[in-house]
């Protein structure tokens, strides 16, 4: 039989409690090394305070990166259903919500770190935290993890699990990116994803804070590059809301790449803009002699009446309705199912939910992750350049990744 080893995992959060926990329950000892006073401080955050730690619907399609179907081997090995049986066996009671997202129970994402915690306890992991890792050496098919504070601690397998850039706030401050690089491992650059859209525009303080359900679509060079629904958002730098996020991966590939891009929202999303000109038409015959602005009450919301109209070129917003062109109605109707905005940025790493980027998967065995490049060393979690979208799906990777990584570098 072969004889059990030292596991040191570099982070302590979703990715490298798994990891710990499965690379302990075969018998590797196994010890983490966490920055923070505290593991799974991030956890915490996820899902609004409630954790949306898995998806029913979790598959390829939804993560991005150079090769997104490097996820497949992982999520084979360990699934949403297997996260589910995992989290159940733990003490989590589940529910499953809209597009599939799991939730638990108890609608507290503290309870998911209680019960890592108290497994990670009962298997006797040590657990080192306000351990900032300094540098990594392989000395003769053994490792050597440097601190700070100059302690060093000796294993035969390190797993990197130690995030990306985004909620630094969480302790994600890309430095797994550099001791990944010291080992000779690519950075593909990396970037804000999940996170709101800066945009160009006068207005943006007016309407700060109207939200309505449509759709928004990343255009680039006159082609939709990612489109999404739902309820949509303004702020005084530009918009928000689950479908910004959801998209906002493509933009910030695009802005990252120096190209010019720009945000479509459609405001009234079950017309069409010739559909939408025949009803304001006719609301503007009924309502003759209201003023333009008000023969729009009850259509959108009251905010957004005097930017739109003034984006359609209506400025004297006390006209009467009956006076307006067919020419004035019909740029009405494209502001409201076809708004332009050039995306000058997205906000930045402290808003964002996730990294976009980070250590080349073509360096990392898909079935192991283990280093192509450095026999012993694994990568879990959202330090590979592997994203996902909105929903659950990036919980699910760093179990998954944890979980394959655990188990792999536990035997010798």
């Amino acid at each position: 039989m072969k004889r059990k080893n030292h596991v040191l995992v570099i982070g302590g959060g979703a990715a490298g409690m798994t990891a710990a926990i499965s690379a302990r329950r075969l018998g590797a000892a196994v010890t983490i090394l966490e920055k923070n006073p505290r593991v799974g401080k991030k956890i915490l955050a996820t899902g609004n305070g409630r954790c949306n730690f898995t998806n029913i619907n979790t598959g390829v399609e939804h993560y991005n990166g150079s090769n997104p179907k490097f996820v497949h081997s992982a999520l084979a090995s360990f699934s949403a259903e297997d996260t589910i049986r995992f989290f159940e066996k733990l003490g989590i009671q589940h529910k499953v919500e809209d597009g599939g997202k799991v939730f638990p129970m108890s609608d507290q994402a503290s309870s998911v770190l209680d019960v890592l915690l108290y497994e990670l306890n009962s298997l006797g992991v040590d657990i080192v935290c306000d351990a900032c890792v300094k540098d990594i050496t392989g000395e003769k098919g053994s490792f050597a993890v440097k601190l700070e504070n100059g302690k060093v601690y000796r294993g035969d397998r390190v797993i990197i699990a130690a995030g990306g850039k985004a909620m630094p706030s969480s302790g994600s401050d890309g430095s797994g990116f550099e001791l990944a690089k010291k080992l000779g491992h690519a950075i593909v650059p990396v970037f804000p994803a999940l996170v709101q859209l800066m945009l160009e525009g006068p207005f943006f303080k007016a309407v700060s804070g109207v939200k309505f359900v449509g759709t928004a679509g990343i255009v680039h060079n006159n082609k939709l590059a990612a489109m999404d629904r739902g309820d949509i958002l303004f702020a005084n730098y530009g918009v928000s809301g689950p479908p910004i996020l959801q998209i906002s991966r493509k933009a910030g590939e695009l802005l990252n790449e120096g190209e010019e891009v720009f945000l479509k929202i459609t405001v009234l999303d079950t017309f069409t803009a010739d559909e939408l000109k025949l009803l304001i038409k006719k609301r503007f015959r009924n309502g003759s002699r209201k003023p333009a602005d008000f023969a729009m009450v009850g259509l959108i919301n009251k905010r957004l009446i005097p930017v739109v109209l003034k984006e359609a070129g209506v400025n004297d917003l006390k006209r009467p309705a009956a006076s307006l062109s067919d020419g004035e109605l019909e740029r009405i109707a494209r502001v409201l199912t076809d708004w332009r905005f050039r995306i000058r940025g997205t906000k930045g790493w402290q808003s964002a939910q996730v990294t976009a980027g980070g250590v080349s998967t073509d360096e990392i065995d898909p079935g192991t992750m283990e280093s192509r490049l450095v026999k012993g060393l694994y990568f879990a979690g959202e330090i590979m350049d592997i994203d996902g979208q909105c929903g659950g799906f990036n919980l699910q990777w760093a179990w998954s990744s944890g979980f394959v990584a655990g188990q792999n570098a536990a035997i010798l």
